[in-house]
């Protein structure tokens, strides 16, 4: 019989693994959870309505593949789970805590059934509501999707993790919209990742400003690209540079087209698509201010990983970004162009905002992986 007391579902991570894609943040959190549970927990590995257990030996080889990841993945994935399928174990899971950090599987009709039948204690961590509350920055039907997830996690769960004060806000709220009950829940943080060195990069010819997330619509890289053209037709080659960290996404192609075609941004505008870490807080190290112009968000990452390195932030003007980062930002309306253009001169310039900033950085604490893992730990052994 299998003593380990966790499952640990690592459906996201197969799957993300599988298409190459490099890791969201939602990624790098079922990653966090993965090296903190491992040695206690069976994997779970979930597609449609198939859903298998994985023995420990098992799931300590699948752990293994998922941290190595690269060249080789799919055939090694294939021949585990495969001999997985053929010499499927028995596994005692009455009573054990089911772990679901990546929202994968949760719109399946099958898995509150599948989990009561079970007899687990299911815990789900919840990264946002945007599908729900923002439909107009997803892919058509995905409010539907989520809707079903949060239905799902709300009415089978044994406990809800929140990763910000604002993402529970609204799971309480849809959840008394539904007529559901809240289930017992918490706020942890996301922990900052422990940080590579930066590469070293050359001096820049000009100044420099960073954007880092998938190039999605909610993320409202459009402002960007409008106030970079207007710079463009202004000042010609020194306009500062425009540094774009991130995946191209979904919903954003008036994006993708000014990228592409637009001959005002050519050579002032830069996309990093495939950028790894050290890459990344290399180019925060040099810009003269992150730029974090989104809709919507359900935590802010990049603006933690701004703060920790020092560089000021221009972000809008989301509760979430206030609960995390407090006043050090520079918060402004995602819909004013205007004053972020304006903005965006000023920190060209040793200005009194962006001194202000600096002077206050060094008072920003995020919260560690550490300190995240010890709060659920406690809240999971109460539970």
């Amino acid at each position: 019989m299998d003593d380990r007391p966790l499952l640990l579902d690592v459906s996201r991570m197969v799957w993300r693994v599988w298409s190459s894609r490099l890791p969201t943040g939602i990624d790098r959190v079922c990653l966090a959870y993965l090296e903190r549970f491992a040695d206690r927990a069976l994997a779970v590995v979930q597609r449609g309505e198939f859903r298998m257990v994985l023995s420990a030996t098992q799931s300590d080889a699948l752990f293994a593949l998922l941290r190595e990841g690269g060249r080789g993945f799919r055939p090694r994935l294939v021949a585990l789970l495969g001999q997985a399928i053929l010499r499927r174990e028995r596994v005692a899971m009455a009573g054990k805590l089911y772990l679901n950090i990546g929202h994968t599987g949760l719109d399946a009709p099958g898995l509150p059934a599948w989990l009561a039948r079970r007899r687990l204690r299911p815990v789900f961590l919840i990264h946002d509501l945007i599908p729900i509350t923002h439909p107009e920055f997803c892919r058509d039907g995905e409010d539907l999707r989520h809707k079903a997830r949060m239905r799902h996690a709300l009415s089978s769960a044994h406990g809800i993790i929140a990763n910000s004060r604002a993402t529970l806000d609204a799971l309480t709220a849809f959840a008394a919209s539904d007529g559901l009950s809240m289930p017992e829940s918490m706020v942890a943080w996301l922990g900052a990742d422990e940080q590579v060195d930066p590469v070293p990069l050359p001096p820049p010819a000009r100044p420099s400003f960073v954007t880092i997330g998938t190039i999605e619509a909610r993320k409202n890289h459009l402002l960007l690209l409008h106030i970079w053209e207007r710079l463009a037709a202004r000042m010609g080659p020194n306009t500062p540079e425009l540094i774009l960290v991130g995946q191209r996404g979904w919903e954003a192609d008036d994006v993708f087209a000014l990228l592409d075609r637009s001959p005002r941004l050519k050579g002032h505008v830069r996309e990093l698509g495939r950028c790894d870490d050290a890459t990344m807080l290399a180019t925060i190290d040099q810009a003269r201010a992150v730029l974090l112009p989104s809709f919507i968000e359900g935590f802010g990452i990049p603006l933690v990983e701004a703060l920790q390195r020092g560089t000021p932030v221009i972000a809008s003007d989301l509760p979430v970004f206030h609960e995390i980062a407090g006043e050090i930002p520079l918060y402004l309306d995602p819909l004013d162009g205007q004053r972020w253009e304006t903005a965006i001169c000023d920190f060209l310039t040793d200005s009194p905002e962006r001194q202000r900033q600096l002077a206050a950085i060094p008072d920003f604490r995020p919260h560690s992986w550490e300190d995240h893992f010890n709060r659920v730990e406690v809240w999971l052994s109460e539970l």
